[in-house]
């Protein structure tokens, strides 16, 4: 009611003794009744909706009662101050002497038009400010028009316009990626608008040499793991680490293409235990070499395979992932590509770390690293039966749980390397015991996956209880 009240009836109460609400309602409906005649009845007005519920807050202190009556109304100018004057004959409430005091009859419609008012003076100052654009303002959004307008798509996702025919294709991870990548002129990029890799950038990655272009972050990473389970990757690249695709300027995207890595050689040194290593080498740090700024001829950005055509059939590693420069000609680009790709594979960083990865334990570590696994596993199908224990790179225990909770004790867990299950091992686990890094899984059965990833190695109880 008091929404569309146009009246507000304020008054002060006080009484001789300590009282309630119900007896001040009580008394107003009570000592008001046949006062002012059939038509200005409380209780019909009510019923009406003139006048709205009667609003009473009492305190009481020292064996006396204070407090205020609100009441609502829609009535006219002087049939709400009669409503008003009645009050005031009120001589009684409950077993108490009483006083009302009406001191207030508040226009509620002046309070409106106070704040339209200044609502309106706010909008008038801030709502008509012409803008002015300069010429550079002028062809910034002539620009973003005729980008808009290549941004095509590919199964629903965003891609650029040479996706459907070119022979290479750059996978990113969102839109606003492939609105940067066409910016500076490379047109065969497609998104996979999240971790989740669509199985239709899965099967184009199986036609096209195909480089992943990711953020340099750990959802970047994600997304690589993901397309290398599904998909074939043969190149991948990174943004700068703590930073986008889509934020970077046009020199060191450009350069972080030309220097991208084969997919086999990131993949080697992540397994090898050193996924930040091989992340760095993905966007050029340890290649030994200076990203150099992406040549511009006629002001246009080297074509990334934007133009459909056909790549040679002996092309050199680099050559089809997608890069290919106009500003020199092709056989000393072909020979700089070449010289770039063999230097990326030699790195000892990442080559001889794989190679020295399986033969850094000597026999006698690792039969002592075969034999306490084993113990964990006949502990775990034992005594401790219908269990799932987690284990730290010493194999010491982590925790333990029931089988039951297997996957929520992986997904939980901040680090672990082995993972002992008296039960079912699905493919949820597994892909939480990837992602949490571990580097082996012992299972007493395992379900059917739909994809399984290089690590952890997944082997069965049997082999440790013979």
């Amino acid at each position: 009611m008091q929404d569309t009240a146009k009246y507000l009836i304020h008054a002060k109460l006080s009484a001789d003794g300590v009282i309630e609400r119900s007896d001040v309602v009580g008394a107003v409906f009570g000592q008001t009744e046949g006062l002012l005649g059939d038509e200005m009845d409380l209780r019909d007005l009510q019923d009406s909706s003139k006048v709205g519920r009667i609003d009473v807050s009492v305190e009481t202190e020292g064996g006396q009662s204070f407090g205020d009556v609100t009441i609502a109304s829609s009535l006219d100018k002087v049939e709400t101050a009669i409503l008003a004057a009645s009050l005031e004959t009120i001589s009684r409430v409950g077993p108490c002497q009483a006083r009302i005091e009406v001191t207030n009859i508040e226009d509620v419609r002046a309070a409106k038009r106070r704040i339209v008012v200044q609502r309106a003076k706010e909008l008038l100052a801030n709502s008509f400010e012409e803008t002015v654009l300069t010429s550079d303002e002028l062809h910034e959004e002539v620009r973003e028009s005729v980008r808009a307008g290549e941004m095509n798509q590919y199964e629903g996702l965003p891609a650029g316009p040479n996706v459907e025919d070119g022979d290479a294709i750059v996978v990113v991870e969102g839109r606003a990626d492939v609105a940067r990548l066409l910016e500076f002129g490379v047109k065969n990029a497609v998104a996979v608008e999240g971790t989740n890799v669509p199985d239709a950038v899965a099967e184009l990655t199986e036609e096209r040499t195909t480089t992943a272009f990711l953020d340099g972050d750990r959802g970047g990473q994600l997304i690589l793991r993901e397309l290398g389970q599904v998909g074939d990757v043969d190149f991948v690249a990174f943004a700068p680490e703590g930073r986008s695709v889509e934020e970077l300027p046009r020199g060191e995207l450009l350069a972080a293409l030309r220097e991208k890595t084969p997919y086999e050689v990131y993949e080697r040194a992540r397994q090898a235990g050193d996924p930040d290593s091989a992340r760095e080498v993905a966007t050029g740090g340890s290649s030994g070499e200076t990203a150099e700024t992406a040549p511009v001829v006629d002001g246009e950005a080297p074509p990334l395979r934007d133009d459909g055509r056909s790549a040679p059939a002996n092309r050199s590693p680099d050559s089809g992932g997608g890069a290919e420069s106009d500003g020199r000609p092709g056989d000393e680009a072909a020979a700089s590509t070449a010289d770039r790709s063999s230097a990326a594979i030699a790195q000892p960083s990442l080559v001889d770390q794989v190679e020295d990865a399986d033969t850094t334990d000597s026999p006698d570590e690792s039969a002592e690293a075969s034999a306490t696994l084993r113990d964990h596993v006949r502990e775990v199908v034992g005594e401790n039966a219908g269990t799932v224990r987690l284990l730290d790179d010493d194999w010491e225990p982590l925790t333990e749980a029931p089988a039951t909770d297997a996957y929520e004790t992986v997904d939980g867990a901040e680090s672990a390397h082995a993972l002992v299950l008296d039960g079912e091992l699905d493919q949820r686990t597994l892909d939480a015991a990837a992602d949490r890094d571990l580097q082996h899984a012992v299972a007493r059965t395992t379900g059917e996956f739909v994809k399984q990833p290089a690590t952890p190695h997944v082997r069965p109880v049997d082999g440790f209880l013979t």
